[in-house]
C-alpha cells in the first residue's frame, strides 16, 4: 500500500567513526551547552553532516532529530519547499521534514521488485513537482505544480510536466552562450532539482541530475537547450523499458536588452524509454511508482553517467534496429526480383 511506506532511515549516512571528544584536550561536547550546539554547530550544518552527527551520541541523536533543523535544510536546499501546500504534505511524512531529505536527497537507484502495478488503484492520483534552478549558487526560478493523475486524458497522453505556459517567459541572468566554451560554462553553472512528491503516498524523489547532461545551441536561431534527468529502472527486464530516462528540457532565448541575457520558455519533464518512445501518463505513474518505494542510493552517485550510459544503450538498440531493417528491405528485395525473374521466365518459355 502506497499510504503504508516508511522512508529510508537516515542512520544510513551515519559514520561510526565520528568522535565525540576533541582529541587536543578541548572540552568534551557533555560539556557544551546545549543551547550551544543547537544554536550554532548544528544550524551549520548540511542535511548529510547533520545525518551523520545524529549517530555521534545519545545527545546528538536527540538535537538532530528535531523538526526545525530539517526543515530549514530542506527550505534552503530546495527553496520550493516553502509553499504552503508542500510543506503541509511535508508535515504529513513519517518523520516530517527529516523523511522527506532522505526520500529526496539521494538519488533513486533500485526499484521495487516486479510486479503488475498498472491496474492498481493505488497509483498516485497526484503529482507534486518542486522545481528549482540555480545559475552560480544563485536561484533564479523556482516553482510548484500540482499534477492530477485520474483523467482519461493524462492516463493515455504522452506524460509531459509543464512549469511554464505557452506564451510565458521567465528573465535570467545568463548571459547567452555564442561559443561552445560557454556551453560547457554552462553545464558547470547551472543546477536543477526537480522533486516528484506523492502526498498520498508520502515519498518524495529528485528525478534531475543537479547539473546538466548536455547544453545544445541552435546555429541558426541561437535557442539554446539545457538538459538534466536520471535513468530509473522501467521494469520490463530485457526489453526497450528495462530502463526509463525522466528528461528535464530548459529551453532558453536571448533577449535584446542590455546585454545578450536569455530567458526561459520552457521546462518540462518527459520520460523515454530505450527505442526512444515516450511514455504515455499511466506508464509512467507505474515506472514513477516502483521508483518511489525503490531503494536509495548515496547522493555521490554519478548521475550524468547513468544518463549517458542511457544514451549509448539507446543509440545501440537504435543501430541493431536499423540493422535489421536494413536486412529486411534486402530480402525484400531479392523477393521481388525473383519473383519478377520468374514470371518473366515463365511467360518467355510460354511463347
Amino acid at each position: 500500500m502506497a499510504g503504508s511506506c516508511t522512508s529510508p532511515p537516515l542512520q544510513a549516512h551515519c559514520s561510526p567513526d565520528i568522535p565525540t571528544v576533541d582529541q587536543n584536550n578541548a572540552a568534551p561536547i557533555p560539556a557544551i551547552h546545549q543551547d550551544i550546539i543547537e544554536t550554532h554547530i548544528l544550524t551549520r550544518l548540511d542535511g548529510p553532516t547533520l545525518a551523520s552527527a545524529s549517530c555521534a551520541s545519545t545527545q546528538f541523536h536527540a538535537l538532530a532529530s528535531r523538526e526545525n533543523l530539517w526543515t530549514d535544510i530542506c527550505r534552503s536546499t530546495w527553496p520550493s519547499t516553502t509553499s504552503p501546500r508542500v510543506s503541509h504534505v511535508i508535515s504529513s511524512f513519517h518523520n516530517g521534514s527529516r523523511s522527506f531529505f532522505s526520500d529526496a536527497f539521494p538519488l533513486a537507484t533500485e526499484p521495487v521488485n516486479s510486479r503488475d502495478l498498472s491496474r492498481s488503484s493505488h497509483l498516485p492520483s497526484e503529482l507534486i513537482s518542486a522545481v528549482d534552478i540555480y545559475y552560480k549558487k544563485e536561484l533564479i526560478f523556482s516553482k510548484v505544480v500540482e499534477t492530477e493523475t485520474v483523467s482519461a486524458w493524462f492516463n493515455c497522453s504522452p506524460f509531459r510536466v509543464d512549469l511554464l505556459d505557452p506564451k510565458e517567459a521567465v528573465s535570467t541572468r545568463i548571459p547567452h552562450p555564442d561559443k561552445d566554451d560557454r556551453c560547457r560554462e554552462l553545464e558547470e553553472d547551472m543546477e536543477l532539482s526537480w522533486i516528484v512528491i506523492d502526498p498520498i503516498g508520502k515519498r518524495a524523489m529528485d528525478l534531475s541530475s543537479k547539473r546538466a547532461v548536455s547544453v545544445q545551441r541552435h546555429w541558426l536561431s541561437g535557442e539554446v537547450q539545457i538538459k538534466f534527468g536520471c535513468v530509473v529502472g522501467g521494469g520490463v527486464m530485457g526489453g526497450g523499458r528495462e530502463w526509463v530516462q525522466c528528461g528535464v528540457v530548459v529551453t532558453a532565448t536571448a533577449t535584446a536588452t542590455g546585454e545578450m541575457q536569455m530567458q526561459m520558455r520552457e521546462v518540462s519533464l518527459v520520460m523515454e524509454d530505450m527505442d526512444g518512445m515516450y511514455l504515455n501518463g499511466n506508464e509512467s505513474l507505474v515506472v514513477l511508482k516502483r521508483a518511489l518505494e525503490g531503494k536509495r542510493g548515496k547522493a555521490e552517485v554519478e548521475r550524468k553517467k547513468q544518463v549517458e550510459d542511457f544514451l549509448g544503450r539507446k543509440r545501440e538498440r537504435k543501430e541493431r534496429r536499423s540493422r535489421r531493417e536494413g536486412t529486411l528491405d534486402m530480402l525484400c528485395v531479392a523477393f521481388g526480383v525473383f519473383a519478377f525473374a520468374s514470371s518473366a521466365s515463365f511467360l518467355f518459355f510460354k511463347h
